[in-house]
């Protein structure tokens, strides 16, 4: 059992982390300020193939794991970018698993190359104002029309929207009534998005001012029947292979943020001289920064775990469950130790650790909540009932 990076896995770190650091603090500031897609931080780690790390080599990825992929997303939180450099990338890397898994050939070669050097953005359609997590009651419509499909209906929480070329959206082809299973009768799509059929209305939000969280308007989008991924109704299945890695890397991007969090926090109670002594020498500061180095340490290997798990096709859904519960719990506890320790100045922009607090919020509440988490593991673990 070895717990260390291979020198592969630190390569990649160390790499990742030469990238962000000409993208520092005050760039994500200003980001956080302003607004505005991180269209040079995209380009910068497209430009060196990041985006493919865990796309297979036969169409321009590096093949390797979601264990590397996470290694990669921790690096880029932890650079200080959070989770606007972290969404700005991620869906690149684990969202078309469904088209690497069952699409076809033709598919494969044309979808895929195109997102791995950077010149396609996409963004992800499943998420709808009235359904939430509940993905079995999306109403959002698919109806077959020959040899192409026509989609109607709205989404919600969709990132990237505004920047996006193309979407992977799951719309319902078969009325719930008709179904034996509930999960039956969705279909997944990837194809243009085309903005005579869709409109995006950015959502004003609390943090990650960087990468736009959007309402998606679906109005009669015509969509080839050669941009459907698989068989017509099994989109829910697909879908699901997607979700382990999202959780496994959004629990990465969590300890990212705690990390980055922390190292300013103890920073700070070095140099802060109160009482004539830094106030790091005292044990009400120094315990609960400790604590935090602990949990992240801790929820870190639940992290790779996972990884390692969904890399040698094992059943992760528990310990990437687990990992985004714990990584986002550490993390964000990181980030509100960090604004503490600083007082009144943590309250200040210009130190930063309160933009971390907000965007530590993100992984509290996708891409499953908390208590979603909790009912899995009770469930699936425990043998107890489903509560729901």
């Amino acid at each position: 059992m070895d717990f260390g990076l291979t020198d592969e896995q630190q390569a990649i770190r160390d790499g990742i982390a030469r990238i962000c650091a000409k993208f520092d603090d005050e760039y994500w500031l200003n980001k956080d300020r302003e607004g505005g897609f991180p269209h040079d931080f995209h380009q910068a780690i497209a430009r060196d193939g990041w985006l493919g790390i865990c796309m297979p080599e036969a169409y321009g990825g590096s093949g390797l794991g979601v264990a590397e992929a996470a290694i990669m997303m921790q690096a880029i939180a932890e650079s200080g970018a959070c989770m606007a450099g972290a969404s700005a990338v991620h869906l690149n890397i684990f969202g078309l698993q469904p088209v690497v898994v069952y699409g076809t050939e033709e598919q494969k070669q044309r979808m895929l190359p195109p997102l791995i050097r950077g010149e396609h953005k996409a963004c992800f359609g499943v998420t709808e104002p009235d359904t939430g997590l509940d993905t079995t009651k999306l109403r959002t419509r698919a109806e077959r029309k020959g040899d192409h499909y026509i989609l109607t209906g709205q989404k919600v929480w969709t990132s990237t929207a505004q920047v996006a070329d193309r979407i992977l959206v799951i719309a319902r082809t078969t009325p719930p009534e008709q179904v034996k299973k509930k999960t039956d009768g969705l279909t997944l799509f990837y194809t243009a998005f085309d903005r005579k059929y869709l409109e995006a209305r950015e959502i004003d939000k609390m943090g990650r001012k960087a990468v736009d969280s959007n309402q998606l308007f679906i109005d009669g989008l015509p969509v080839p029947l050669e941009d459907r991924i698989g068989e017509e109704g099994r989109g829910f299945e697909y879908l699901l292979h997607g979700l382990n890695p999202e959780r496994i890397l959004c629990a990465a991007e969590s300890i990212g943020i705690g990390r980055a969090a922390l190292a300013r926090a103890v920073a700070y109670a070095k140099e802060r001289v109160v009482f004539d002594r830094p106030i790091g020498r005292n044990q009400g500061v120094q315990h609960p920064l400790a604590e935090c180095w602990m949990e992240l340490e801790a929820a870190n290997l639940m992290v790779m775990k996972a990884a390692w798990l969904y890399d040698n096709g094992r059943d992760c859904g528990a310990e990437a469950n687990a990992a985004k519960y714990l990584a986002a719990e550490a993390g964000h506890k990181a980030a509100r130790t960090a604004v503490l320790t600083h007082g009144g100045f943590g309250y200040a922009k210009e130190y930063h650790v309160e933009r971390y607090f907000r965007e530590s919020m993100i992984t509290m509440i996708a891409p499953v909540t908390q208590q979603l988490v909790l009912c899995h593991i009770a469930e699936k673990k425990l043998g107890l009932p489903k509560s729901y």
